[in-house]
């Protein structure tokens, strides 16, 4: 895994969530600038996706093959599953959930690291 490559993930998707939350602060509910820049972070995972494939493919291996691949699929599936519940009602609150999901990334993708790491620690 490239560490870099994780650590923008995980600032870009933190910058999202604290602006996702002072948006929830000011009452606002998400609009487009706010989707597009979950969009960027969501191309940001698939291309976290396709390194950690590529690295794979490569010969090189996590700690845990099974929970190396759970973090880098399921890292996928947190920021649209939180747009679609977010986009059923618009609202502060759903300003607020996509916040929350903009926040469990970092969380994932230090779980990543920590599992990939894990084979050589």
């Amino acid at each position: 895994m490239i560490t870099g490559f994780g650590v923008a993930v995980a600032a870009c998707s933190a910058a999202v969530a604290v602006w996702s939350f002072v948006l929830a602060a000011r009452g606002r509910e998400p609009r487009r600038p706010l989707l597009y820049a979950l969009g960027f972070v969501e191309l940001l995972l698939v291309a976290q996706l396709v390194v950690g494939v590529v690295l794979l493919v490569g010969g090189e291996r996590p700690g845990s093959m099974a929970t190396y691949l759970a973090y880098l699929i399921g890292s996928l599936v947190v920021l649209p599953v939180g747009t679609v519940w977010a986009l059923a009602e618009r609202s502060r609150s759903s300003t607020v959930v996509l916040g929350i999901a903009c926040v469990a990334i970092p969380v994932m993708v230090l779980r990543l690291s920590e599992v990939w790491h894990g084979a050589s620690a």
